[in-house]
């Protein structure tokens, strides 16, 4: 995320949570968000739990109108599990371990086109995404650590 500069005020984030609960490491941007709606207490920041299809969160990002945008979803990093990593939108091409329905490039672009912000997105390799199982021990540990160091902001 850019610094803002010197007089400027501290920026409007909105964190989304991508993935779909019932397909084990795929769930684990829907943990972290579900995670920090209940611990995060901060006005500048807003936390939604978008699932399987982000895209019908957008009229309420926009409504909060946010410098940034921090997406959060399982992916193939080519790492191992529980691997993290913060990327620009458009270097997102091919990584996402998700079902969703609407490529997260396309709602980034529309994003950008609206309000102007900086999308991110913070990818979480996956172990596993078989169906009915839990997050895997290493993505849970990073889910937990993402909670953690996002609940102090």
């Amino acid at each position: 995320m850019k610094s803002p500069a010197p007089n400027q005020p501290d920026p409007r984030v909105v964190i989304l949570g991508v993935g779909n609960e019932l397909n084990g490491d795929d769930r684990a941007g829907v943990a972290v968000a579900e995670f920090l709606q209940a611990q995060l207490n901060n006005p500048r920041f807003l936390v939604l739990n978008g699932g399987n299809a982000p895209e019908n969160y957008v009229g309420k990002v926009i409504k909060f109108a946010p410098q940034v945008v921090l997406l959060i979803d399982a992916a193939d990093l080519g790492e191992p599990p529980g691997a993290v990593r913060l990327v620009e939108w458009d270097e997102t091409q091919g990584l996402s371990a998700s079902t969703h329905s609407l490529p997260p490039s396309v709602m980034a672009k529309y994003l950008i086109a609206e309000l102007g912000c900086q999308v991110l997105v913070l990818a979480i390799q996956a172990g596993s995404l078989e169906l009915m199982q839990p997050l895997t021990p290493p993505v849970a540990q990073a889910v937990g650590e993402i909670v953690e160091t996002l609940s102090q902001i």
